[in-house]
C-alpha cells in the first residue's frame, strides 16, 4: 500500500468520525404526536387466555400499548426497562401492556420467561390492531392519556427510565384522573 493510499484512509476516516458520532448519538426512537382529528381505531384485543380486553377497562390511568415481537431485537433490548416503569409507576396510575404482534402464545409465553417479565399480554392474532396504531415498526409504544386518548406513539426502542422517557410520562401522570359522573 503506497504512503498516500494510507493518508487517504486515514484522512477519510478522520472525516468520517464526527459523522459516526452524530449517529450513535442519535436516539433510536421517533415522538409521533397523535395528529388533531386523525381517527382513532377502538382498541378491543383478547388476552392469551381468551378472555376480551378494551381498552376502556383502563380509563383514569395512563396507559402504554407497547406492539412487540418475540423475534425483534429492539423489543428484547426494550422490553426489561418498560417493566420496571410499569412496577415502579402503577402506584401513580401507569398501565402497561404489552401487545403482541401475530405469534402463538407459546412463543410468547417463552419469550416472557427468559426476560422475567411480568406484564399483561394482549394478541394482535392477525396484526390489524398494529396496523391501525402504529406504522408497523417494532418496537412503538402508543401513549394514552387518563381519558382514554392516544397523545402519540413513540416509534423505536427507548429506555423507559430515561429522562426523556420521564419527560413523556410525567406530566401524564401529573394530570388528574377524570371524574365519574353519575349518581
Amino acid at each position: 500500500m503506497s504512503s498516500n493510499t494510507r493518508r487517504s484512509i486515514v484522512v477519510c476516516a478522520a472525516l468520517a468520525l464526527p459523522w459516526a458520532r452524530a449517529l450513535a448519538a442519535e436516539p433510536g426512537y421517533e415522538w409521533r404526536p397523535w395528529l388533531p382529528g386523525r381517527r382513532v381505531p377502538a382498541l378491543a384485543l383478547v388476552r392469551p387466555d381468551g378472555r376480551p380486553w378494551r381498552l376502556d377497562e383502563l380509563r383514569g390511568r395512563v396507559v402504554l400499548a407497547n406492539f412487540w415481537a418475540s423475534w425483534c431485537e429492539p423489543c428484547r433490548a426494550e422490553m426489561p426497562s418498560l417493566a420496571r416503569l410499569a412496577s415502579a409507576r402503577a402506584a401513580d396510575g401507569l398501565s402497561v401492556v404489552a401487545i403482541n404482534y401475530r405469534e402463538a402464545p407459546a412463543a410468547i409465553e417463552r419469550f416472557m420467561q427468559s426476560l422475567a417479565i411480568d406484564l399483561p399480554v394482549l394478541l394482535d392474532r392477525d396484526g390489524s390492531a398494529a396496523s391501525a396504531w402504529t406504522p408497523r415498526i417494532f418496537p412503538s409504544t402508543v401513549v394514552f392519556d387518563r381519558e382514554g386518548r392516544p397523545r402519540g406513539v413513540l416509534v423505536g426502542e427507548i429506555d423507559w427510565e430515561s429522562a426523556e422517557a420521564r419527560a413523556l410520562v410525567d406530566p401524564l401522570l401529573a394530570a388528574a384522573a377524570p371524574r365519574k359522573t353519575g349518581l
